[in-house]
């Protein structure tokens, strides 16, 4: 045999095999790719996994008497998984059997696509297979539920393929009420009001889930790896939403006559320091009507009149005068300097008059005159009073965002030979309209100062986990005879001097008027832009509620005095809060009565059983089904103890919802006398005692 040839015929034979092995190699990765690729690629992409945040669901703000100011309500973003072990079993006889009634519920309950188009959309994800399909976003809870019904989809989730994503989205029930000082919570940029200041209690404890990226770079859920999200807690406000309808209403009447630029409105409970309403409105960028854009209660300005309060209480109480000490209100304009002190309304009459009825008079001058004449040699000796009334502090109130104060010294950069005058009547100072509804309320309280707030107690489940109580911020402002001096002072504001037409002939109110003008930027007080104010408490005799107005008005404004403006806000506020209170025959007061959807009450065990499988409660021990039981929280977790009812014996309702307690009671053969409303707190006969012929038992709801 030839060499040659049979080394070249075995050299052939490699290339032709090396060649063939090259095609198959070749046909196989063109089959892995194009027949192949989206079955490994899924495979590829289901390696990958990691865990996405599951908010939890943020706690409800309340008012006090137990209605919604802020909630949150859940959405659903609805997919379909066409993948889905009961969609393609039997050669998808599940999916083919239901497609056209499925297309037609869509249809009919959507009414945004026909049914032929549902029907064509839902074939193309079938035939793509897509694990992750976008059925329809922001679903409400009304249409889930009926989503859970449709054909197909009742079969859950392994059968029928419907995924749910819920998510919640923040609303304000009553809307423009209180809600600049409710707040906002906003995923991507700042909250404010009590959404910002309580957030921590309010968002609960984000949750986890594990998910598979499948193929499109979409993520579904992986079952059993699941840390579920502890929900946000509840905040019972001070806020009573009568009242806040009352003070926002009174307030925008006034802004929307005066078509003033912005106001603010503050009802302050006398003896707690609670805010039981507080309105803010400004005027749109548009011009088209008001909103509550900003917390005006907490900016900082001068406040003009209603600061000469302050004046009065440092000069009595350092017993340089007394209210019936004499000053010359001069014709209403006094040089200072190069400067002149000016009256803003007119005072005809005898020109000596007393301090106390300069003050009701509201002069100016008479006010720069005592503190010029008392402090001028001593000016920081003024300045500690104003400090000793905390008028350079934040009030502390729970907001976040309130205005530093501003009481000058002598050592501040910007004190001249008239800021002492100045500062007297209002002017060369910053505060809030917070501030001076303090100092006011201390005046109607006796004294006592008390630190503003906004809310009563955070709550889980209806129990109590923090209480908030008042605060005393001073024992005293002053000395017993400063302070009854002053309040005769206030109340004779209305009866002498600037608030006459706000008297009433039902109940007495002690106030004082203030109007100030207010520089406009670059262009100073050529616009002629006043601030009117208004800050007082009432009943006069018996003070419950001290109010504070405070409105900027419109440049050139016909109306622009505290007692035409600001006055008339308070003065509607009072009569209808003393109406309601007549109406009641109850002195003018709210009391705390919670929505009695926020409490846990004792029930019967088959009952709490069916709450606890439609709102998945946590729970640490599982009711019986036949027994009285009494819920509570512990650990963030509902516990059940069972009641011991006896027989020929009073059972123990404390805690029960009427229907209970009047099952168990008339059951055990007594006569029932309900008075009040929610759940038992006091019943008359003890639980165990022996029950007599025909007894009566008085149950109290509250």
């Amino acid at each position: 045999m030839d060499v040659k040839k049979d080394i070249l015929w075995r050299v052939y034979l490699c290339l032709i095999g090396m060649a063939l092995f090259s095609v198959a190699i070749l046909v196989k990765v063109f089959y892995i790719q194009n027949v192949q690729g989206n079955y490994w690629r899924s495979m590829a992409d289901s390696l990958h996994t990691g865990y996405v945040a599951l908010d939890a669901e943020r706690g409800t703000i309340y008012s006090e008497e137990g209605r919604m100011l802020s909630t949150s309500i859940p959405y659903f973003d609805i997919r379909i998984d066409f993948a889905a072990d009961g969609l393609r079993d039997k050669n998808g006889k599940v999916f083919k059997e239901n497609l056209d009634s499925l297309s037609y519920a869509l249809s009919q309950t959507f009414g945004d696509r026909s049914k032929a188009a549902y029907k064509t959309m839902l074939q193309e994800g079938y035939k793509t297979k897509d694990r992750y399909f976008l059925l329809k976003r922001d679903v409400p809870f009304n249409q889930y539920q009926e989503l859970r019904s449709f054909p197909m989809f009742r079969l859950g989730k392994n059968k029928g393929g419907m995924i749910a994503e819920s998510k919640s989205k923040r609303i304000n029930p009553f809307k423009l009420l209180a809600n600049r000082t409710i707040g906002l919570a906003r995923e991507n940029s700042q909250s404010v009001g009590l959404e910002r200041t309580y957030n921590d209690y309010l968002k609960g404890v984000t949750g986890k889930r594990l998910m598979r990226r499948i193929a499109g770079g979409t993520y579904v859920p992986v079952d059993g790896y699941d840390i579920e999200p502890e929900n946000g807690r509840d905040v019972v406000t001070t806020i009573d939403v009568n009242m806040q309808d009352i003070v926002e209403t009174a307030l925008m009447n006034m802004m929307v006559q005066n078509e003033a630029d912005h106001g603010t409105c503050i009802l302050m409970e006398v003896k707690t320091g609670k805010i039981k309403a507080i309105a803010n409105l400004g005027k749109q960028p548009d011009g088209n009507g008001y909103w509550e854009d900003m917390n005006y209660a907490l900016q900082v300005a001068e406040p003009g009149s209603t600061f000469k309060l302050a004046t009065v209480i440092a000069v009595l109480e350092d017993k340089y005068a007394t209210m019936n000490s004499m000053v010359n209100m001069d014709g209403g304009h006094w040089q200072v300097g190069r400067r002149t002190v000016f009256d803003s309304e007119p005072h005809p009459g005898p020109q000596n008059v007393t301090i106390k009825h300069a003050f009701e008079l509201s002069s100016n001058v008479g006010m720069a005159k005592i503190a010029y004449q008392y402090y001028n040699r001593q000016p920081n000796k003024f300045v500690g009073h104003l400090k000793r009334l905390r008028l350079d502090q934040f009030t502390g109130i729970d907001l976040i965002g309130e205005g530093r104060p501003v009481i000058k010294t002598t050592a501040s950069k910007t004190w001249s030979a008239t800021s002492l005058p100045w500062m007297a009547f209002g002017y060369e100072v910053l505060i809030s309209p917070l501030q001076t509804c303090m100092l006011y309320n201390a005046v109607a309280n006796n004294g006592k100062m008390m630190k503003p707030y906004l809310v009563n107690s955070i709550q889980e489940y209806g129990q109590v986990e923090k209480q908030f109580e008042p605060t005393v911020l001073l024992d005293s402002i002053c000395s017993q005879n400063t302070l009854k001096q002053v309040q005769a002072m206030l109340e004779g504001v209305p009866i002498d001097g600037t608030a006459k037409k706000l008297r009433s002939p039902y109940y007495t109110i002690a106030a004082k008027t203030g109007t100030a003008l207010v520089a406009n930027g670059n262009r100073g007080y050529a616009d002629k832009i006043y601030q009117s104010s208004f800050a007082g408490y009432f009943p006069a005799n018996d003070p419950q509620y001290t109010c504070v107005v405070v409105i900027k008005n419109k440049p050139h404004a016909l109306r622009f005095y505290g007692a035409n403006v600001a006055g008339p806000v308070f003065r509607e506020v009072a009569d209808k809060l003393y109406a309601i209170a007549v109406e009641r025959q109850k002195p003018m007061q709210a009391t705390m009565q919670l929505d009695t959807l926020l409490s846990l009450k004792n029930g019967k065990g088959s009952e709490w059983k069916q709450i606890l499988g439609k709102l998945q409660l946590p729970v640490s021990s599982t009711p019986a089904n036949n027994s009285w039981v009494s819920a509570k929280v512990t650990d963030r977790k509902i516990a059940f103890q069972q009641v011991n009812q006896t027989k020929g014996a009073v059972p123990d309702v404390t805690g029960m919802g009427l229907k209970d307690a009047l099952y168990l009671l008339e059951n055990a053969g007594l006569r029932v006398v309900v008075k009040g409303a929610g759940k038992v707190k006091i019943q008359s006969l003890p639980g165990g005692t022996k029950i007599g012929n025909e007894q009566t038992i008085v149950i109290e709801l509250s």
